[in-house]
């Protein structure tokens, strides 16, 4: 196998290498066998056009522009034309494909099922990538910069999982790259001829050629070792420093705490966003409704339920989905005794409202709505499917007005078993302080029901809680411990730390998303806008079901069977509750977890991510802590500089050798060779490769032969190598002027006769500049047998100087 086909091998794998950490996110994984055709098919054509040749942007275009039909034959071949060809309809469909992949993103939690649109977006993506890297490292020769797209294939796999990709993954992507480089290696020995290992060989010689059959050479071994070094500590080095604590929906505060089993942040958490959402100063009309209720201010309208608590955040669980009945099943638990209301709501969604969950009174009885809408039984909810969503939208909703005493609260008998050991679950990473706190705060309460009001009270009236949405949000339980210290945050910590704690005492418990009843209107409608956005708690008492509770200070409403001793209708003799909507200026909003604009939510069969999120484009004004807003200013920062090193350091090269190579007083010799090193890297630079086996006066005869040097500039070259001559041979060695002229005229000469493109390259990507990268692995080398004091100077010497080539083509 020739060297050009080993490097596009070790392409292909160390692309699928990195794929691997996507490997997790979704199931099934039979996606990745295709991108593992296709990539085999795109690097063939590669291959095929390098050996017309053709010129290197021609074979990027023609692998290209293969990869296209591929891909039409695999997603949209009965709207293309003859089935390979994309017309109209076929990239119409592609765009829909697009859109529903990246919704089903953000709908779907790991793992995600793999949709139509997933599986576009996971293979295009990869192809992508991987004709990326097959360009650098094969079509360019320049494997190393070839890590950059692997680098960010993997950081979307890390991003994206729960508590990052985990290091068997970046194992497995560490290794292929590193294939790659060693490849890419072992190529360039081949080409250099016959490389010196410094010992002799039986039969062989003091050397032997690269590539031949034996041990491997110096610079092989030594990169080998470089590389399992440099991985070892980017695995070992993490796992031993210490970890940031968690957060209910991020940090908060200043962190900290005992305990070890803090949370992770979660990078892709729909809070976060809706959290912003709620602190943005303007708000909007989400929905506006009309309903025969009575009392409208026990109408919450849910969009989800949160019922699974893992440690890092609450979620729904995967549950399957079915047809919208016609009548919904009657809620589980509901006792003929209870009181109940039937009641009609018709619901209008404004048009910028976009997400795949719909809200509805709990619980609906029977929902009259027009779209691909499925039933989740268990959460009683409605979720979009094939990228239904609820812009725009018109519907009516018949459901109960469910009014419990106090008294039918506190004789509840015992849940069934089942229920109670599915929804009492806590992680046993949760702080002991939690449930000590929950046992303190309910201490003498005889029945499940006063736990539970004691709780809310503690949280809502007494317990010294401040509503505030400006703290940060994050995921993990160290936060809930955290919460209950600080005394400070919004709906989504009262709530999530509320269910927590009635687990711990035993009461099944979940978290409901949705939207307070919002405002009255003066035509008899009543609007619920962004900031009405809210989480709950949801406790199950047998015989009434799952009972909303209201911890969340100035937000929503206490429910009246709330009140110990009170009956469930309203006494006239109390104040009546706030109103759901707080009358305090915009700085004091809401949050729930799943209403921010400008994020997908979630839902469809096996739904299972953390909350979902309105898919509006509102502007925010929440956000990072100045110090994530600094470190990604930093980020950015060097990453925009990083492509221009090897400019920078050409320059000051340059400037400090014309520099040594003029003026009165300095070393002779060491001014010409500067003056003749600058020539060199200068004739480099546009495209003339060092040859070191020459003389200087052959050597300056090839660069005004390759670069087509007019008289005066190969003249000046002459005059360079000339005095070069001189010192090398001459016994005393005289000082020559006009060195730095003579070598800015054959740099002009060179930059006359090139075309643009090689001028351009020669400024901003020179040629010489891997004179840094030599000079880095032998600064690396040398640090790394420093070490190993059994090895002489000598071997040091010979294994840094075996990586730079000692002769070279042009």
């Amino acid at each position: 196998m020739s060297g050009r086909a080993r490097l596009a091998l070790c392409a292909v794998v160390a692309t699928l290498c990195a794929a691997c950490a996507l490997l997790p996110l979704v199931d099934p994984i039979n996606w990745i066998f295709q991108v593992a055709v296709l990539l085999a098919i795109v690097t063939g054509v590669g291959a095929l056009a390098r050996r017309v040749p053709l010129a290197r942007p021609l074979t990027v275009a023609v692998q290209a522009l293969v990869a296209v039909p591929l891909m039409t034959v695999l997603f949209t071949p009965g709207e293309a034309i003859l089935g390979l060809v994309p017309g109209p309809d076929a990239i119409a469909e592609f765009s829909r494909l697009v859109q529903s992949g990246v919704q089903d993103v953000g709908r779907y939690a790991i793992p995600a099922p793999v949709t139509p649109g997933i599986r576009l977006l996971l293979v295009a993506g990869v192809l992508v990538i991987g004709l990326i890297v097959d360009a650098l490292a094969v079509t360019y020769r320049s494997a190393a910069p070839a890590g950059l797209p692997l680098l960010a294939l993997y950081s979307v796999a890390a991003g994206l999982s729960q508590g990052g990709a985990g290091w068997l993954w970046f194992l497995v992507a560490a290794a292929g790259y590193l294939l790659l480089l060693l490849a890419e290696g072992r190529d360039r020995l081949s080409q250099w001829g016959r490389v010196f290992g410094g010992t002799d060989r039986p039969g062989g010689g003091p050397g032997f050629a690269a590539g031949a059959a034996g041990p491997a050479l110096a610079p092989v071994r030594t990169g080998r070792r470089i590389g399992a070094l440099a991985l070892g500590i980017a695995l070992v080095v993490p796992a031993v420093l210490p970890s940031l604590g968690g957060g209910l929906i991020g940090p908060s505060g200043n962190g900290g705490g005992p305990g070890g089993g803090g949370g992770t942040i979660s990078a892709v958490n729909p809070l976060v966003s809706l959290q912003d959402s709620l602190n943005q100063p303007e708000d909007k009309e989400v929905l506006n409704y009309r309903t025969t209720a009575a009392d409208s201010r026990d109408l919450y309208l849910r969009i989800v339920a949160l019922d699974q608590f893992d440690g890092a955040a609450w979620k729904p669980s995967e549950r399957t989905v079915t047809d919208v009945p016609e009548r919904l099943p009657e809620p589980p638990g509901l006792s003929s005794a209870v009181e109940r209301n039937r009641i009609n709501t018709s619901i209008s969604t404004a048009p910028w409202y976009a997400q795949n969950w719909l809200p509805l009174p709990y619980p609906a009885s029977r929902v009259d709505i027009s779209g691909r809408w499925r039933y989740e039984p268990q959460g009683r909810t409605l979720v979009g499917d094939r990228g239904q969503n609820t812009r725009g939208l018109q519907y009516q909703v018949e459901s109960l007005q469910v009014r419990p005493t106090s008294q039918q609260l506190a004789g509840a008998p015992a849940p069934p078993a089942g229920l109670v050991r599915e929804y009492t679950k806590v992680p046993g990473s949760l702080p002991p302080v939690v449930k000590a706190t929950a046992r303190k705060i309910t201490h003498g309460a005889p029945t499940a029901y006063a736990k539970a009001v004691k709780l809310q009270d503690w949280f809502a009236l007494y317990g010294g809680f401040r509503y505030n949405t400006q703290v940060r949000a994050g995921s993990g339980t160290q936060a809930i411990a955290r919460f209950l210290q600080d005394k400070e945050g919004f709906c989504v910590h009262f709530s999530f730390s509320m269910a927590t704690m009635a687990r711990t005492l035993g009461i099944p418990a979940r978290v409901a998303v949705g939207f307070t009843p919002g405002i009255k209107q003066p035509d008899g409608t009543t609007s619920v806008s962004l900031k009405d956005a809210h989480a709950w708690p949801e406790l199950y008492f047998q015989g009434i079901g799952w009972t909303r509770f209201e911890p969340t200070p100035s937000r929503g409403s206490i429910p009246d069977y709330a009140y110990p001793d009170t009956p469930g209708t309203t006494d006239p003799g109390r104040p009546a509750p706030e109103p759901s909507r707080p009358q305090a200026p915009a700085d004091d909003p809401s949050a729930a977890p799943s209403c921010g604009p400008g994020e997908q939510p979630s839902g469809s069969s096996s739904a299972c991510v953390t909350l979902p999120a309105e898919s509006g484009a509102h502007p925010t004004e929440g956000g990072p802590s100045p110090w994530a807003v600094a470190g990604i200013a930093l980020a950015a920062l060097l990453v925009l500089l990083l492509p221009a090193v090897p400019l920078l350091w050409r320059l000051k090269v340059r400037a400090r050798r014309l520099a040594a190579s003029g003026g009165p007083g300095r070393d002779a010799a060491a001014s010409i060779l500067a003056a003749w090193q600058e020539l060199l890297d200068t004739a480099w630079d546009f495209g003339v490769v060092p040859d070191e086996s020459l003389t200087p006066r052959k050597a300056a005869a090839r660069i005004i032969r390759i670069g087509e040097l007019q008289p005066e500039a190969a003249t000046a070259a002459h005059r360079v190598a000339a005095a070069v001559e001189q010192v090398l041979y001459a016994p005393q060695p005289q000082p020559v002027s006009g060195l730095t002229a003579d070598v800015q005229r054959v740099r002009a000469g060179l930059r006359s006769g090139a075309t643009r493109a090689l001028r351009l390259r020669a400024e901003l990507a020179p040629r010489s500049a891997a004179r840094l990268r030599w000079a880095c692995a032998a600064r690396w080398t040398s640090l790394l047998l420093r070490c190993r004091t059994s090895r002489p100077v000598a071997a040091l010497r010979r294994t840094v100087t075996a990586f730079r080539p000692g002769r070279q083509r042009a």
